[in-house]
């Protein structure tokens, strides 16, 4: 924890406001009843903090900073690269990016500048050493929150200039070495594409090429290790005075950068969170969704991570953007916390009064002040924090369940031209995690580049490249005892995305020969039957062969592949691999992975059965505390064995509980 204690704020802007005192007046003490103990400052101030380039004006930030200290509220300070201001992009229109179709950017929206552009790399060194020498040692700031939501630029994150072409092909070259490396790297005679000088290289662009999975597959590794290189440019200039930790917010599932890799550059993680609440009746995929993010966030670095941003009540960048309902706020600020979050952070305090996000939630909107249910349920949740912070405090998740989750196969599965053309990695990864998260049974997210020991299960979904050295990572797992599950359109490729040849990276381990992939039409039905009970088989069907000591739990009851394996298992060493043939539903799912958790002593903290909608999870350290959740309209009532203590209440639990609606209750066991 940050300060020892659970962080309870979020975005506050009182630039906005410079010219109400009675409303900054206003803030303070609203802060105060609301239990806010933590706000981000500075994150798009940069026209306020230099309105003229190298005129400083600090005197408003210190005096802000200066008045949330003596109230005993703790700053996290933004560097504001995130948004540039009028005068930046006018006066060296170069810093702008340049989209995919070679168009420069015009002023304005946010991130709309060239990570790679020596001008914007020397002008924010220059505020950010200013704001490090001014507040670094700040006894009322704790940490750094560097730029905004990297790559978040409504649309393509990366830019293409030629400045950043220049710099692509360098880092080609200290990849490949040679063109003769990266012309087979990329199988470039295919289509007579092969390069015979550096220069001949570009960017994957729309009207150019676009089509070389190689290609496409090392410019979104680039664009990761660019921007990597943009916010270690902005850490060493705000180290300059100071030694305080840093972080980055990052956002949900997302796509354009590798957060495995960006991570490495951070002390700790964090991220805005948005789940789309009240869709529909069924919170549950909502609910899937949301953990599995906080899952990720705190696998990336296996510890507490922050929830710096989520919404009190709606955001207004959806084509319907509901109000969360009672109840909603506090149950989904305790899932970040269940799930590893040591804080509950708004974007904002105050609603804007004007421009894009004046309809966004906060705490505090255009009229009413306190008076507002989005009010007092925050305070509520304050409140709840503070009573939490003794259970917590050094405690984070330890799941003995991993699900392989990998940026670089995102990118190449979806780019990949068959079997399908449209692939859901998330999707697919997200239906495998709710089986899990259904039983309350933890799961960590690990990339291909990270360690498999201490994991009794580790499940690899839609596995389609491997990185190198990561066939013999799982192989020594299996062979000291794991339990390894993967499935169809899996180690199909390298990680320069050539497809494997003669056999499959693992063939020893999972015991199957891969020989075609079927990618039926729906009027060509299929199904299984597993354990008595038949089940259909989605739209994606490999065929495959079993080796001699590999047994067949399931096969395909129809079309010319009938008979033919689509569950498998295979002993290796001390280990089992097991193997998916088939896209197969959450039906089936839920009974094969019940099986499994069995074989590999998963259970939830409970040791209850749960129904439809609640959910388990546990944070090891400190007290144990378990966070038990309802995500239904309806109140349940739980068996847990053994005896327990409700954090909030000190009620005594002995053989049962209820749990209301969309409520949360923290558990010790006594």
């Amino acid at each position: 924890m940050i300060g020892e204690k659970l962080l309870h704020g979020g975005d506050y802007n009182p630039e906005q406001w410079l010219e109400s005192q009675d409303i900054l007046e206003e803030d303070i003490r609203l802060m105060k009843q609301a239990h806010i103990n933590c706000v981000t400052l500075g994150v798009f101030s940069w026209s306020m903090l230099e309105p003229e380039e190298g005129a400083y004006d600090f005197q408003w930030l210190k005096d802000i900073i200066d008045r949330l200290y003596r109230e005993g509220i703790c700053v996290i300070l933004a560097t504001p690269s995130g948004a540039m201001p009028h005068w930046l992009s006018q006066k060296y229109p170069e810093v702008m990016q340049v989209h995919a179709d070679g168009k420069r950017n015009l002023p304005g929206k946010r991130h709309n500048f060239c990570y790679t552009s020596p001008v914007m790399r020397e002008k924010i060194r220059q505020l950010d050493e200013k704001l490090s020498e001014c507040f670094g040692s700040h006894p009322a700031v704790v940490l750094w929150h560097i730029s905004n939501e990297f790559g978040g630029n409504f649309g393509d994150s990366s830019c293409h200039c030629e400045l950043c072409q220049k710099e692509f092909r360098e880092w080609l070259k200290k990849r490949y070495g040679t063109l003769d490396a990266l012309n087979h790297a990329w199988w470039n005679r295919f289509w007579s594409h092969v390069y015979t000088d550096w220069d001949q290289i570009h960017s994957p662009m729309p009207h150019g090429e676009a089509l070389s999975h190689g290609l496409n597959l090392d410019w979104k590794r680039f664009v990761t290790e660019r921007m990597m290189d943009f916010c270690s440019h902005e850490i060493q200039a705000v180290r300059t005075h100071s030694s305080l930790p840093v972080t980055a917010n990052f956002m949900d599932f997302f796509k354009g950068l590798d957060y495995g890799k960006f991570q490495e550059c951070l002390n700790l993680v964090s991220w805005d969170s948005y789940p789309f609440w009240h869709s529909s009746r069924d919170q549950v995929p909502e609910a899937v969704r949301a953990a599995a993010n906080h899952s990720l966030m705190r696998s990336l670095k296996k510890q507490p991570f922050l929830l710096m941003e989520s919404t009190p009540s709606c955001v207004n960048w959806k084509a319907h953007n509901p109000l969360k309902r009672p109840g909603m706020h506090m149950l989904s600020s305790m899932q970040a916390v269940a799930h590893g979050s040591d804080s509950v952070q708004y974007f904002q305090w105050r609603k804007s009064r004007g421009a894009f996000e004046k309809f966004h939630g906060a705490v505090l909107d255009h009229k009413n002040g306190a008076d507002t249910r989005t009010y007092r349920e925050v305070s509520e949740v304050g409140e709840r924090l503070e009573r939490l912070t003794n259970a917590v405090e050094g405690s984070v998740n330890r799941p003995r369940a991993a699900i392989v989750f990998d940026w670089e196969n995102w990118w190449a599965l979806e780019d990949s031209a068959g079997p399908r053309l449209e692939w859901d990695y998330v999707g697919e990864i997200l239906k495998h995690y709710q089986v899990f998260w259904e039983a309350g049974v933890e799961v960590d997210f690990v990339h291909m580049g990270q360690e498999l020991d201490g994991y009794a299960l580790v499940l690899a979904p839609l596995n389609y490249l491997y990185r190198q050295g990561y066939a013999e990572k799982v192989r020594q797992y299996t062979a000291k005892g794991g339990i390894y599950v993967t499935t169809y359109f899996s180690g199909i490729v390298d990680d320069t995305d050539l497809c494997f040849l003669r056999h499959h990276p693992l063939e020893d381990v999972l015991g199957i020969v891969q020989e075609e992939i079927d990618a039926p039409g729906e009027e060509y039905e299929n199904s299984i039957s597993y354990q008595g009970t038949e089940y259909p088989v989605g739209g994606i069907r490999e065929v495959i062969h079993p080796k001699e000591d590999t047994k067949v739990l399931a096969v395909y009851k129809e079309d010319f592949y009938a008979g033919m394996p689509v569950v498998t298992a295979h002993p290796y060493k001390e280990g089992t691999a097991w193997y998916l043939a088939a896209e197969m539903d959450l039906k089936f799912l839920r009974q094969w992975y019940k099986e499994l958790c069995v074989q590999a002593e998963l259970y939830n903290a409970l040791g209850a059965e749960l129904p439809y909608g609640v959910t388990v999870t546990q944070r090891q350290g400190g007290e144990d505390p378990v966070f038990v959740m309802n995500f239904s309209e309806k109140p349940v009532i739980l068996m847990p064995q053994g005896e327990w203590e409700d954090v909030d209440t000190k009620e005594r639990i002995f053989d049962r509980f209820t749990l209301e609606a969309y409520s949360c209750r923290v558990l010790k066991k006594k």
